[in-house]
């Protein structure tokens, strides 16, 4: 006979996630809240969590201060573009590294893998002294190169892909399958789990970059929903209502992919790591 869980454990449980739930959630709130106030009342003690009197003028304000739809349309060229190219280079990577039998192959991936370790600003210099020569500042095409591989999803991906029973290939090209067919048709379909995973995480970093943005683009009409809210921080003040207001809306992008993608998101974090 199987034993029960205690019901005071359950409870302590649930009552402990649900405050660690509250407390990840508490900035959100804070923010949405501040949102929707005057820059004078956003710091005000004791907080008022529902605003008596919501300045929804803030969110009018922020399309007229700035243009932030040229930089939301911006981002989200730069994001999708991205995303799909990492996927096709993570994905036919990933199915080179764990079924392509080739000299050094464990090793060349060790290397590969190995470059996650390395911190962006140790190389940052290099990248914009090339983008620099092969005349690329200033675009958002420099942005889209620079994230257009990742060692992270080729890594998630490959665990994936070991997974797949070498016999199915093998079936596959004693019927004269290429190895290009084999990754269309059979392996790359069967990756649907892992690559919601790999698009979740490439749109999320690609969307919140600030930094890279702010390095390679100077011209206004090329800049990024992220460098437009910064734009809302004066020298000698800030617009905290604003500022909270477009950060509300720039994470709308972000809450719609996860949830489309969220039923094969949880998959692909729960088998991802089985094979390796």
């Amino acid at each position: 006979m199987l034993n029960k869980t205690p019901v005071w454990k359950k409870a302590v449980l649930y009552t402990v996630l649900i405050l660690i739930c509250a407390a990840t959630l508490l900035p959100l709130v804070w923010m949405l809240s501040a949102s929707l106030k005057l820059d004078k009342d956003v710091f005000r003690i004791p907080i008022e969590w529902i605003p008596s009197d919501p300045a929804w003028s803030n969110y009018q304000r922020i399309w007229d201060q700035v243009p932030m739809l040229q930089f939301t349309f911006n981002t989200f060229k730069i994001t999708v573009i991205t995303t799909v190219i990492q996927v096709f280079t993570c994905s036919f990577a990933a199915y080179g590294f764990a079924k392509c039998q080739f000299k050094g192959r464990n090793l060349l991936f060790l290397i590969y893998v190995a470059t996650i370790a390395v911190p962006w600003q140790v190389y940052m210099l290099p990248q914009y002294s090339m983008m620099n020569k092969f005349g690329l500042v200033d675009t958002h095409a420099s942005l889209i190169l620079l994230h257009a591989f990742d060692a992270f999803g080729v890594f998630l991906l490959r665990q994936f892909c070991m997974g797949i029973p070498n016999e199915l290939l093998e079936a596959a090209r004693i019927d004269g399958l290429s190895e290009y067919g084999i990754y269309r048709r059979i392996v790359l379909p069967q990756m649907g789990p892992s690559i919601a995973t790999l698009v979740i995480f490439t749109f999320v970093t690609n969307w919140n970059d600030f930094m890279g943005p702010m390095i390679y683009l100077n011209s206004t009409e090329l800049k990024t929903v992220q460098l437009g809210i910064r734009m809302f921080m004066g020298q000698y003040s800030s617009e905290y209502g604003l500022i909270m207001a477009a950060s509300v809306v720039s994470l709308i992008p972000v809450i719609v992919v996860f949830l489309i993608f969220q039923k094969k998101f949880v998959q692909g974090i729960a088998t991802s790591g089985l094979k390796g």
